[in-house]
């Protein structure tokens, strides 16, 4: 991924919080028979950028899971962004994007270890939800998992190589920037809270506006 400078993100923390968020994962892989690619979900583990997820059967073999290196790559918010919300300068439209690649060799886990990260990614996705079920909540779903778990290979990535990159006008005047977070928050075809978010974290200019405005309104 070319990088740029302006664009580089290199900060542990806000990288775990990408992956965390955006979880669903595109696994590549160039295999003896060329590149493979697939989508499978990933969960953190431990305190680094350590993840663990599981393919099936036989995206493992398809893969050569294990053989070599793979790129993980975690996408962010992203969207479109106009050329009409610039200023009256010639100007071109582009693309605001967060993205993370985990380069790596990933280690194959045991059957005994896969249905615990199984079972550990279950509870993850399902912690939001008023009623959480968990995957060994009864022993007939313990089971039944534990049967169709041996459809799935278990892995660890722990990366070798981190890129990651969150273009979002770091480039762009100030009032630029915020006329594009003003069209993302708002309601025009291509609104995009969630990038408009990101943007306004790496803009902090934008919240202390936000902070004063609530002051004078008080």
């Amino acid at each position: 991924m070319r990088q740029n400078p302006s664009f580089a993100l290199d900060d542990p923390a806000e990288i775990r919080r990408i992956v965390r968020e955006h979880p669903w994962a595109t696994l590549v892989s160039a295999t003896s028979t060329g590149l493979q690619v697939s989508h499978y979900p990933v969960v953190l583990e431990g305190d680094d950028l350590t993840i663990v997820s599981h393919v099936g059967r036989p995206d493992d073999a398809i893969h050569e899971l294990g053989e070599h290196d793979v790129v993980v790559i975690l996408q962010g918010p992203h969207g479109y962004v106009s050329p009409g919300w610039y200023d009256a300068d010639p100007a071109v439209p582009t693309w605001n994007f967060v993205t993370v690649h985990l380069h790596g060799r990933p280690e194959l886990l045991s059957p005994e270890e896969n249905l615990r990260v199984l079972a550990d990614l279950v509870d993850v996705f399902e912690a939001p939800l008023p009623e959480p079920r968990s995957m060994n909540g009864t022993i007939e779903n313990a089971d039944y998992a534990a049967r169709i778990s041996r459809g799935t290979v278990g892995f660890r990535l722990r990366p070798t190589r981190v890129e990651a990159k969150a273009k979002l006008s770091q480039n762009k005047p100030e009032h630029i920037v915020r006329t594009v977070v003003a069209e993302l928050e708002g309601t025009g075809p291509y609104a995009q809270p969630q990038l408009a978010a990101a943007m306004r974290r790496v803009h902090p200019f934008l919240d202390e506006q936000r902070a004063d405005a609530g002051g004078a309104a008080s």
